[in-house]
C-alpha cells in the first residue's frame, strides 16, 4: 500500500515538473539556464526537451530499481517468491497486453493478427484456457477448422474451459452435418452446464430430427426447470412432442400407449388443434364418444378448423347427410359467424341437398376478398341448384385466382404444408406451423382446389368431349363440398 502510494506521488511530482518546464521552455526566448552545485547549464528548446525525456527514464528505472531493491529486501527476510513475483509480474504484464491485442483484433476480423498476438500472450502467460478461445474463433474465422477443433480439444483438458471446448466442436459437428457426433455432445455439454440455453436448444433440435420424442421431452423438461421457459411455453411444446410420439407409437402398433399420448398432448395444450382431433380419435376407440364430442366442441370454441370439423364427423360413421347435419347444429352454435363455421354449415347443407340454405350460409362470406374454398362452394350451390354450365364455370374461374385462406404455414421459413408436422419440412424448424393466411397465394391448397386448372377452360379440341369434362366438373365440385362431411 506504502508503495503504490509513493509511486502515485512521484508521478504527480514528475508531472508537475513537465508543466513547470514545458512553461519555463514556452517563456524563454534562447533557451533556459541551470544552475546546480554552483555550476551554470544553458540549454536549447530542442535540447530541454531531450533532457526532460532523459530524467523521465531516469525516474522509471529509478521506480525499476527501488522495486527490484524491495523484492531482494523481501527474499533476504525470508520471502522466498519475492523475486520471482517481480520478474513474472512483468512477464505478466506483456501477455495481458498481447492478450488484449489479440481480443481486439480479433473483434476487428483480423484472424492473422489475432492468431499471432493469442500466441504470444500464451508463450508470456502459461495459460492456453485464456488464448485457446481465441485461437480457435481466429482458425474458424480464416476457415481452418482442423486448427480451431484442435485448439477446442486442448479446452477440454481444463474443467473451467472444458465447456467453451464441447460446445465448439458441437458447433463444428452441426455446421458439417454429423448429426450423431452432435448429439453425443449436445448430451455431454447439457451435463456440465444443464441451464446452457443454446445447448438445450441444438440438442431438443437433435432428438426431434432423430424422432427420440421420449428424450426430447427430458431435454424440454430440463430447459423448464433450468427457467429457460414460461410454464405455458413448456406446456404447449411437450404436447407437440406426445403428439409425435403418439403417432410414432400407432405406427409401432402400440395403440393404448398411442392413445394416453394423444390424450396427454390435449390435456396439456387444449387449443392445439391436432391435438384435440387425435385425442378425440383416441376416445372414440375407447368407445367414450361423448368425451370426444365435448373435447372437439370446447377446441372449436377455442378455434373453428377443418380438421376439427372431420373428427366431429367421425364420430357417427354411416349417418344420412340429414341426420349429420342435425348432429353438428350444436357445434355450429358456438361460433355461428366465423366463416370457417360458416363454410361448414355451408358443406352438410350441400350434402343434404339444402342449396338454399348454404347459399344463406356462404353469401356473408362474398364480401371482400373471398377464399378459393368459399368460390368452390358457391360453385356447388349453383350446380345444385340448376344453374347454367356458364355460371358454374365462373365461380371456379374466380376461385384459380382467389387467396386460398387459411394453411398450415411455418413461421420461420414460411412454407405451406398440407397438414401439420411438429418438425417444418422445409427449414426443420421445431412447433412452428400455424393456422393462418400464407404470404404467397401460389402455394399448394389444404382444401383440394389444385385440379380446377384441369376443369375449367380447357378446350375441345384436346381430345375430350363437352360431356366428359362436365363429369368431371361435378365430381370436382362434390369433392369439394363433401370433404368436411364424410
Amino acid at each position: 500500500m506504502l508503495w503504490t502510494l509513493l509511486k502515485i506521488l512521484l508521478f504527480v511530482a514528475a508531472v508537475a515538473g513537465l508543466t513547470f518546464g514545458a512553461e519555463r521552455l514556452m517563456n524563454a526566448d534562447e533557451g533556459i539556464r541551470v544552475a546546480v552545485g554552483g555550476m551554470e547549464f544553458s540549454l536549447g528548446p530542442l535540447q530541454a526537451v531531450i533532457a526532460a525525456l532523459l530524467m523521465l527514464a531516469a525516474l522509471w528505472l529509478l521506480l525499476k530499481l527501488i522495486a527490484l531493491i524491495v523484492a531482494s529486501l523481501k527474499f533476504i527476510n525470508g520471502d522466498e517468491t519475492a523475486l520471482s513475483r517481480f520478474f513474472s509480474r512483468n512477464r505478466e504484464q506483456r501477455g495481458l497486453q498481447a492478450l488484449s491485442e489479440a481480443m481486439t483484433a480479433l473483434a476487428a476480423g483480423e484472424p492473422r493478427v489475432a492468431m499471432a498476438r493469442a500466441g504470444k500472450a500464451e508463450k508470456l502467460l502459461g495459460k492456453p484456457a485464456l488464448t485457446g478461445i481465441i485461437s480457435a474463433q481466429a482458425a474458424e474465422m480464416q476457415g481452418d477448422t482442423a486448427r480451431a477443433a484442435g485448439h477446442y480439444r486442448r479446452l477440454l483438458e481444463d474443467r473451467h474451459t472444458k465447456f467453451a471446448g464441447v460446445r465448439g466442436l458441437l458447433r463444428q459437428k452441426l455446421a458439417t452435418g454429423d448429426g450423431e457426433t452432435a448429439l453425443k455432445l449436445a448430451e455431454k455439454a447439457l451435463q456440465l452446464r444443464p441451464d446452457h440455453e443454446e445447448t438445450q436448444n441444438a440438442l431438443l433440435a437433435l432428438q426431434a430430427k432423430r424422432r427420440d420424442w421420449a428424450g426430447a421431452r427430458k431435454t424440454l423438461l430440463a430447459r423448464q426447470r433450468s427457467g429457460g421457459l414460461p410454464r405455458d411455453v413448456y406446456q404447449r411444446r411437450n404436447a407437440v412432442l406426445a403428439l409425435q410420439q403418439s403417432a410414432d407409437l400407432a405406427e409401432q402398433g402400440e395403440t393404448a400407449r398411442a392413445q394416453e399420448a394423444a390424450i396427454e398432448a390435449n390435456t396439456l395444450a387444449p387449443a392445439l388443434v391436432p391435438a384435440a382431433a387425435a385425442a378425440a380419435r383416441a376416445y372414440v376407440a375407447q368407445g367414450k364418444e361423448k368425451y370426444a364430442a365435448k373435447l372437439l366442441k370446447k377446441a372449436w370454441q377455442v378455434g373453428p378448423h377443418p380438421d376439427l370439423a372431420a373428427a366431429f364427423a367421425e364420430l357417427s360413421a354411416g349417418e344420412s347427410a340429414q341426420a349429420r347435419l342435425a348432429r353438428f347444429k350444436p357445434l355450429l352454435d358456438l361460433l355461428p359467424d366465423h366463416p370457417e363455421t360458416r363454410m361448414l354449415k355451408a358443406e352438410l347443407m350441400i350434402a343434404a341437398e339444402d342449396f338454399p340454405g348454404a347459399r344463406r350460409a356462404i353469401s356473408p362470406l362474398l364480401d371482400g376478398t373471398p377464399t378459393a374454398r368459399v368460390l368452390t362452394i358457391m360453385a356447388a350451390v349453383e350446380r345444385g341448384e340448376g344453374s347454367d354450365d356458364a355460371v358454374v364455370r365462373g365461380w371456379l374461374t374466380k376461385a384459380l385466382t382467389a387467396p386460398r385462406g387459411p394453411q398450415w404455414v411455418c413461421d420461420s421459413c414460411q412454407a405451406v404444408h398440407g397438414r401439420w408436422v411438429a418438425i417444418c419440412d422445409n427449414c426443420g424448424a421445431f412447433d412452428t406451423l400455424t393456422w393462418r393466411a400464407p404470404a404467397e397465394t401460389a402455394a399448394p391448397s389444404a382444401t383440394q382446389t389444385e385440379m380446377l386448372p384441369l376443369i375449367v377452360g380447357r378446350p375441345a379440341s384436346a381430345g375430350r368431349s363437352e360431356a366428359m369434362a362436365d363429369a368431371e366438373e361435378d365430381e370436382a365440385v362434390a369433392a369439394a363440398a363433401a370433404r368436411p362431411a364424410n
